[in-house]
């Protein structure tokens, strides 16, 4: 499968996470030029996505796919705690340009989340910072695959965040309650973090998205969550 790639900050060295991983647990890179943005990829048959699953059935793949995307990592990923910082350095600026959508108790603890985190972290892994349902596909070398890499290299309890926040694994404060209590149970990571790095990640992708009221929901909910 060819995929053209438009160029922007979270795409940037895909094509290296996926030469990293070399298949495993996620699709193969079987080509890449870098100057036309262009990948060559494995093609996943039949290609049906994991959103479609039973939210459980879906977080038993994502838990047994998660240790195999987490490999040890360096340049030239950008550090998690470079993106954090970034983040906390415009947030509370586009907050007001954005008309200030949602109380600011939710800005103000997602960027205290992100000073506290980025500088604490354990041990610094490959992260797909957009892993959820519609980004892991059935395939025929292996029952589910990963596909489009947002890398970023930083502690595992960051690369949570964005399945706690999966609505097509169920919206509502239960069901995210449930995939922050089950993911890090089950994988040995600490819930605490976890929640403060979903809460900060959700708020730093709310703005212009085309999801900003689901994501706002979210942060509420793990605001709670404590």
């Amino acid at each position: 499968m060819l995929k053209i790639q438009w160029p922007h900050r979270e795409s940037e060295h895909e094509a290296a996470a996926l030469e990293l991983l070399d298949g495993d647990g996620a699709v193969r890179l079987l080509a890449h030029d870098e100057e036309r943005h262009a990948l060559l990829l494995e093609r996943c048959v039949p290609g049906t996505h994991l959103s479609e699953r039973e939210p459980e059935a879906a977080l038993d793949v994502l838990v047994e796919l998660l240790p195999q995307l987490w490999k040890p990592a360096g340049p030239p990923f950008r550090p998690l705690a470079d993106e954090a910082a970034w983040w906390v350095g415009y947030l509370p600026e586009q907050w007001k340009r954005d008309g200030r959508p949602f109380e600011r108790e939710l800005l103000d603890a997602a960027v205290s989340a992100l000073e506290e985190l980025a500088p604490s972290q354990g041990e610094q892994v490959l992260l797909h910072q957009d892993l959820h349902g519609d980004n892991v596909l059935a395939a025929e070398r292996e029952p589910w695959l990963v596909i489009d890499p947002k890398p970023l290299v930083g502690e595992r309890e960051f690369g949570l965040a964005s399945i706690i926040r999966s609505f097509e694994l169920g919206h509502s404060e239960e069901a995210v309650r449930h995939r922050l209590d089950r993911l890090t149970s089950e994988l040995g990571l600490d819930r605490e973090r976890a929640r403060k790095w979903a809460l900060g990640q959700t708020i730093a992708w709310t703005s212009g998205s085309d999801f900003q009221s689901t994501h706002v929901e979210n942060a509420r909910w793990l605001l709670q969550a404590e």
